[in-house]
């Protein structure tokens, strides 16, 4: 993207909230379409796709369900786009996680179709946004792809997400802590955001207000999804971590810890067992030492982070045993032309960004001494 002195905010066209509000999908999605591309993992189907399908039928939306095979790769976007044609679609549904929503939008973008968002999870910041983090059949980062325009529609049913998982949600809160660390320093740097555009005032703001929600209400929040319940808090979480982080992200800009997060998937082994929001996590501490962040504040993010089960050491990210040659891999891949990292405000080195994955370790074990936590 070239320079501009333009101001960019961008958004869905309607997000829609709340409790149950699956059953009302078939009337959102027939405004956009009557004939449906599905895409879905046989997970996610068991859990509501009965629901769903009552509520598409009532609405006399005709509908093909493809099943999702797990990675937001060019082939898997590919063969479903060749599926959309057959049945000669107009609307896309992604339903399930970041990466079958992220494989959605890059069908409907290809097909010129409408894309209908429908997270199952809390977990990534993807719902929102006018791009797609795209990977290899291995899931080693490739490239953001960017689309024409943001999803139609953005319908999320906090009654089905309150029963996923807890990690998801935590995953989702580490995602969405980094989206003021990245949008600030862009700012600073006087870097375009994702939209090609500076920040407005407007995007900022709702990166900042992001954060202040996360720290009020993320553990109550995680505390009722423990309890599969939905109460204020939690709804206010999931609106901070789909909602606000996806405007904010794509609206005020990365920065280091998204890109210290891709160098981590040029790694093998157990690390690919990671959510993204908990390589965020990490890389997001990363830059706050790189940022050369008060201890005070340092320790605001471990504190959280810990009571989450966030990874903020590197044998919690399945990295004690890697090699100095696998973290100038991470640094390297992080640096790529291209990469979010080149939107601060100072250059960086690999062995820059080496001594900081290192140090998060030393600052993080050094906490949780002082905190009587073990490891």
């Amino acid at each position: 993207m070239s320079a501009t002195n333009e101001k960019v905010f961008i958004s869905p066209g309607r997000y829609v909230q709340g409790e149950g509000v699956t059953a009302r999908a078939g009337h959102y999605v027939s405004a956009l379409g009557k004939t449906a591309l599905l895409i879905a993992d046989d997970v996610v189907w068991d859990i509501a796709g009965k629901e769903l399908s009552a509520s598409l039928e009532s609405e006399g939306i005709s509908f093909e369900r493809a099943v999702f095979e797990g990675e937001a790769s060019n082939r898997e976007i590919d063969r479903l786009v060749e599926l959309g044609r057959k049945q000669q679609a107009d609307v896309v549904i992604g339903f399930g996680g970041g990466k079958a929503i992220d494989t959605a939008k890059g069908v409907a973008e290809k097909l010129e179709a409408a894309c209908a968002v429908l997270p199952t999870t809390a977990s990534t910041d993807a719902p929102t946004s006018a791009l797609s983090v795209i990977y290899s059949d291995e899931g080693e980062f490739e490239s953001y792809r960017f689309y024409s325009k943001n999803p139609d529609l953005v319908l999320v049913d906090t009654g089905i997400i309150c029963k996923a998982p807890p990690r998801f949600l935590a995953s989702g809160i580490a995602d969405a802590l980094a989206t003021w660390v990245e949008a600030r320093a862009a700012i600073r740097a006087n870097a375009n955001n994702m939209a090609g555009g500076k920040a407005t005032l407007l995007g900022a703001t709702i990166g900042e207000k992001c954060e202040e929600i996360l720290f009020e209400h993320a553990m109550l929040a995680y505390q009722a999804n423990q309890a599969q319940i939905v109460t204020p808090s939690f709804e206010a979480v999931v609106e901070a971590n789909t909602l606000l982080s996806g405007l904010g992200f794509e609206s005020g800009g990365l920065a280091g810890a998204h890109a210290i997060h891709n160098g981590f998937t040029a790694l093998h082994g157990e690390i690919h067992g990671l959510t993204h929001g908990e390589k965020v996590a990490y890389g997001t501490m990363a830059q706050l030492v790189l940022d050369q962040t008060p201890q005070a504040e340092l320790e605001e993010y471990l504190d959280l982070y810990l009571a989450l089960g966030l990874p903020v050491t590197l044998k919690a990210l399945k990295l004690d045993q890697a090699s100095e040659e696998d973290l100038y891999r991470v640094a390297e891949a992080a640096l790529k032309e291209g990469e979010s990292s080149h939107n601060l405000a100072y250059e960086l080195t690999p062995k820059q960004i080496v001594h900081a994955i290192k140090a998060v370790d030393v600052h993080a074990r050094a906490f949780m001494e002082k905190m009587g936590v073990s490891e």
